[in-house]
């Protein structure tokens, strides 16, 4: 039976099927030659890689639902000009509604968004895999298990965005009725278990490892598959998805629901089993968590740079250097212009590659722990109360703090991922050009008329702090640029090790073995372990003993391992946590100061706008009025 089919062309990738947004994009009134699109190996080699387009465009920092919602990163929009998709930044500021919906992944009316036409293109991939007569067998598995990865993947983040699904298992035949293009949605349940056994299909196929890393780098192995998988499993498992009474009355309108009501421990079970799995076989193949080796260029180095500048690199590093890296996309990270301070006089000007505007708020600064492992605001020895006092840099800090130069005295005494994470008024940013240790640029961040180093001032920094852990060391921004070019992290094995000990915690709650993880990872960051921690310096001494006030740890010991990498925003979506995190207002320093008494005071921007409904995607109204079958998400 005939079946419906895309054209096949790289080149119009971003244009093909405009006329198909009827429903979900899943029968398109154009069709295209088979024949040619798979008539010998190479051609049907480029379809594949079709099949990855859209992967690629997630990539994307801009218009990535977790890096712009998450509370990490602020952006002005009241620029005269706006040389960025604002569009996920402002949601923020309460933009998200259904009539025309920011980040549309539903409909992929945006360029990079064709989320279901992404999966229609890997039906047609799998349906016409036996047509090459020159694709060997090994091949041809491998490919199919690729496309099956990517049909998971995509199913995922659109099951991450709007809950439940369509499910696309097959493209609809040419003769399809009107009736059956108007699919429904699948249950939650449903759908991730559909991804999940795509997931199991395609693993065993997968190379462990990409060997041929000039030529192959980006495509999928089981490595990825078995993170992805243990992701997928541990996002089943958590609050929004699971039990999550909110969503109780949500259902298709036929009247089956569309949540279970019922929570189900097992799920953490086979999250935690997905985890192990995938981090047995990542450190099978040699993973382990990231060390910087200083360069040749490097002399002197003291502990606590290296620190710093191995957690920065644990981010940064080339991809075929990081034995860190579980999985990253193809486009590099195009962003570190915006992450950086203007650091010389120079750079003033150079507002292109340097506009500077990743603006850090002021509560995520202070989410990062003390030197001594725990929250600022749990530390005895850490004195919260006057922590914007100010204080100036001394011998014992001067790698991390300019000598005599005043500051908060609450950027004081904190753990080294903060020095790596955030850059601020008075710190040390070691890099940009510079790397003797007795000429390093620090960061001014005070006054309107000031300029970058010795006194700098990026004036569209509304907060007075940057992300520093987005910018490579050794990339320089002065009167031009000089970038070092690297991949975000999709998924890396501290991350992996923190996920495994939060589903230990869920199913046993805290055991030797889930504080062993989270200790790996805060060892590597120089603070000491869990136990030892809270036991000695925390005004909560037992915290760590319930599984409660050990969630609560591991929550947080993924925000700050995992800072601006784009993943705090699922993760405080699946935790139900995003709602209380954007309860607190916007805020960064009076950055318009020069003088550090009036400058260091905490200064609202916004209040952000976020509420239950807004933990779900909504669908474009248009949508459902041409889709009776499709259902709104809750609230909207």
């Amino acid at each position: 039976m005939k079946r419906i089919y895309p054209i096949f062309c790289l080149v119009l990738i971003a244009s093909l099927f405009a006329s198909c947004k009827k429903y979900l994009d899943v029968a398109p009134d154009n069709t295209g030659t088979l024949e040619y699109a798979f008539r010998n190996r190479n051609e049907a080699e480029n379809y594949l890689f079709t099949c990855y387009a859209t992967l690629q465009q997630f990539a994307e920092a801009t218009t990535n639902p977790s890096f712009t919602t998450s509370g990490e990163i602020i952006y002005p929009n009241n620029l005269t000009k706006h040389p960025i998709d604002e569009t996920g930044f402002n949601m923020l500021r309460g933009t998200q509604n259904s009539n025309n919906p920011g980040l549309n992944y539903w409909d992929g009316e945006n360029s990079g968004k064709a989320v279901f036409r992404s999966i229609r293109r890997c039906n047609t991939m799998l349906e016409n895999i036996d047509k090459p007569a020159d694709l060997s067998f090994a091949e041809k598995k491998r490919w199919i298990a690729e496309v099956k990865f990517l049909k998971a993947y995509y199913h995922f983040y659109l099951a991450r965005l709007y809950g439940p699904v369509p499910l696309i298992k097959t493209n609809l035949d040419i003769t399809a009725s009107s009736d059956e293009i108007k699919v429904k949605r699948a249950t939650m349940d449903e759908t991730f278990a559909y991804i999940t056994q795509l997931l199991d299909e395609a693993i065993p196929d997968l190379p462990p490892v990409i060997n041929n890393q000039a030529q192959e780098l980006g495509r999928i192995t089981q490595l990825i598959a078995l993170s992805v998988k243990a992701e997928v499993l541990a996002t089943a498992a958590s609050p929004l998805f699971n039990g999550n009474p909110d969503y109780s009355s949500a259902q298709n309108k036929d009247g089956q629901k569309l949540f279970s009501s019922t929570y189900d421990a097992d799920k953490w079970v086979k999250a935690a089993d997905a985890c192990k799995a995938a981090i047995m076989a990542c450190e099978a193949n040699g993973l382990k968590l990231y060390t910087f080796i200083p360069p040749a260029v490097i002399t002197s180095l003291p502990d606590s740079l290296r620190k710093v500048l191995t957690i920065q690199n644990a981010v940064t590093e080339k991809w075929e250097l990081n034995n860190e890296l579980i999985w990253a996309l193809n486009p590099t990270f195009d962003w570190q212009g915006y992450a950086t301070p203007r650091m010389t006089q120079k750079s003033v000007v150079n507002i292109f590659s340097n506009p500077s505007t990743f603006a850090v708020p002021l509560a995520m600064q202070e989410l990062f722990y003390s030197d001594k492992g725990v929250p600022i605001n749990e530390d005895k020895t850490f004195d919260y109360a006057g922590r914007y006092s100010l204080k100036k840099g001394d011998q014992d800090s001067r790698f991390y703090i300019a000598k005599d130069s005043l500051t908060a005295k609450e950027h004081f005494n904190r753990e080294p991922r903060f020095y790596a994470s955030i850059g601020f008024d008075g710190g040390i940013w070691y890099g940009n050009g510079k790397l003797n240790l007795n000429d390093m640029y620090h960061v001014w961040a005070r006054g309107i008329e000031s300029y970058a180093g010795p006194k700098d001032i990026n004036t569209l920094n509304i907060t007075g702090y940057w992300p520093k852990k987005l910018v490579h060391y050794q990339s320089v921004y002065d009167d031009g640029f000089q970038q070092i070019a690297f991949r975000l992290p999709l998924i890396r094995l501290a991350g992996l090790y923190l996920l495994y000990a939060e589903a230990l915690n869920e199913v046993n709650g805290p055991t030797a073995e889930a504080y062993s993880y989270i200790d790996r990872v805060r060892t590597r960051a120089g603070l000491p372990g869990v136990v030892d921690a809270w036991s000695t310096y925390s005004k909560n001494p037992s915290k760590f003993a319930t599984k409660d006030g050990f969630r609560q740890i591991i929550h947080q010991e993924r925000r700050l391992e995992l800072a601006f990498e784009g993943q705090a925003g699922w993760d405080l979506r699946r935790w139900k946590e995003l709602q209380s995190v954007l309860s607190v207002p916007m805020q960064g320093w009076n950055v318009y100061e020069a003088q550090p008494a009036n400058y260091y005071q905490p200064r609202t921007l916004f209040n952000a706008i976020f509420g239950v409904r807004n933990y779900l995607w909504p669908i474009k109204d248009n949508s459902l009025i041409v889709n009776g079958n499709l259902v709104q998400n809750p609230y909207w």
